[in-house]
C-alpha cells in the first residue's frame, strides 16, 4: 500500500468526475434525457430510507440529500445532458466524521451502491 492510498483512507471528501483514477469514480453516462435520468435518480434517493433529500434544483439537475447510516454524511447528485440523448451523473459527499481507520472507504462505497442502483434502474 502506497503512503498516498493511506492518506487517501482519511479524506473526508469524494467528488465522481472524469479525471479520476479510480474507474468506479469516474463520470457515469446514461442514455437519456436529463429529466428521464433526474427522476430515476430522486425515486432511488427518495426509496432510501437512510437518505433525507434536502434541495431539488431541476433547472440545474442536482439534489441534495442527508444520508444518515453507515457514515453520516452530505451528498449531491449532478446530472448534466451531453447530447440529446447522452446525461452524465456525477455525485459529490463529504462528512465532518473521522474514524481512525478513515471515513473515505464508507463514502466511496456509497458513491458505488448509487451508481449500481442507476445501472439497474435504467438498462
Amino acid at each position: 500500500m502506497a503512503i498516498t492510498d493511506i492518506f487517501l483512507r482519511y479524506k473526508k471528501e469524494i467528488e465522481t468526475n472524469e479525471k479520476q483514477r479510480d474507474e468506479s469514480l469516474k463520470t457515469h453516462y446514461y442514455k437519456g434525457t436529463v429529466n428521464q435520468i433526474f427522476e430515476k435518480v430522486e425515486k432511488i434517493i427518495s426509496n432510501d430510507a437512510d437518505c433525507t433529500i434536502t434541495t431539488i434544483s431541476k433547472e440545474h439537475g442536482e439534489i441534495a440529500f442527508e444520508i444518515d447510516k453507515p457514515v453520516a454524511c452530505f451528498m449531491v447528485a449532478t446530472m448534466v445532458s451531453i447530447k440529446p440523448l447522452e446525461t452524465a451523473v456525477d455525485f459529490t459527499i463529504s462528512t465532518e466524521k473521522f474514524s481512525l481507520f478513515g471515513v473515505n472507504p464508507a463514502l466511496r462505497k456509497r458513491i458505488i451502491s448509487f451508481y449500481d442502483r442507476i445501472d439497474k434502474l435504467h438498462m
